[in-house]
């Protein structure tokens, strides 16, 4: 059988080209780590690589929404329970304010520790974050919540007779709630509103006003009135600050809980990936030196076979 030598440099060269893209295309997955350097080489599992790349971006926002929640959750809850602790001060000024043993002079001493307390409830419920939003105003966050108004007020009976000048309060924001996705259909409320808290306010400038009368006296109806009532909206106030508190805190378990969730989805997504697009060096060796070793036989092949003629046979 005779071949022609056309035929046999194509067939040599062809046969060379061969091994030598092979060798190729394995370095390269050798150095990159990847299997896979373009989609052709295993389409199946491209199309796999792509559903879980996308899966796990969609898995990594909602880890980042979680982690900004419980930030801002957290920043709330301590600014919440510092309007607790301020609550409780001023009921226990107002619970020591109706002992009938006081005098005018004792009641008055106890207008600046409650109006710091004002102030400081006031100060809290208008909090900025370090946007400079307002984060008790529901949804309203260029609004300021707490608001202040000026007004007058008499009091029956006090030794002042003219309108005395006071601070109303009110609350501008909303209770709209800004809600967050944190999962495939689930969302959490990013902010908490202090509607309601101007009643307390209200309430605890009217006990002042009357407190700093020169006349006031505990064992007054009418002054009794005033801190009875500021009391009454105290103990509401805290009933409600407290339960925003107990929403923030479960609101937190339960964002740790669905972050861990998504984090083990997430090691099980890279897991995959790593599975479908990593490269098994030991194969990827062994596969090398063969075609290393094909390479190297069929130039000798080339060589041997072209140094042969017809006529040193003869």
């Amino acid at each position: 059988m005779r071949i022609a030598t056309s035929q046999f440099q194509a067939s040599m060269n062809s046969s060379l080209g061969f091994n030598q893209e092979a060798i190729s295309k394995l370095t390269q997955q050798m150095a990159s780590g990847n299997r896979l350097l373009v989609p052709s080489d295993d389409p199946i599992a491209n199309v796999r690589i792509s559903r879980l790349l996308r899966e796990e971006s969609i898995v990594t926002q909602y880890r980042d929404n979680i982690d900004a929640v419980k930030i801002r959750l957290s920043h709330n809850e301590t600014y919440m329970q510092s309007m607790v602790n301020d609550l409780n001060e001023a009921r226990d000024q107002l619970v020591l304010a109706l002992d009938a043993h006081n005098t005018p002079k004792d009641l008055n001493s106890m207008v600046a520790p409650l109006r710091s307390l004002i102030d400081s409830l006031y100060y809290n419920g208008n909090t900025k974050d370090q946007e400079g939003k307002y984060i008790f105003s529901g949804t309203e966050t260029g609004t300021q919540p707490l608001t202040k108004t000026p007004a007058t007020m008499v009091i029956p009976g006090a030794k002042i007779t003219t309108p005395v000048p006071i601070t109303k309060y009110g609350y501008a924001g909303n209770t709209a709630k800004q809600d967050v996705v944190v999962g495939n259909g689930i969302v959490q409320a990013a902010n908490v509103d202090v509607s309601g808290v101007d009643a307390v306010l209200n309430a605890m400038e009217e006990a002042t006003v009357a407190l700093a009368d020169p006349g006031a006296s505990s064992s007054s109806s009418i002054y009794r009135g005033y801190l009875t009532t500021a009391l009454d909206e105290i103990d509401k106030a805290m009933s409600l600050q407290a339960g925003r508190i107990a929403e923030l805190g479960g609101a937190q378990n339960v964002l740790t809980t669905l972050g861990s969730n998504h984090a083990n989805v997430s090691i099980s997504n890279r897991s995959a990936i790593n599975d479908l697009s990593q490269l098994d060096y030991g194969i990827a060796a062994t596969d090398l030196n063969g075609y290393n070793m094909a390479l190297q036989a069929t130039y000798k092949a080339y060589t041997k076979i072209s140094d042969m003629s017809l006529f040193k046979l003869l």
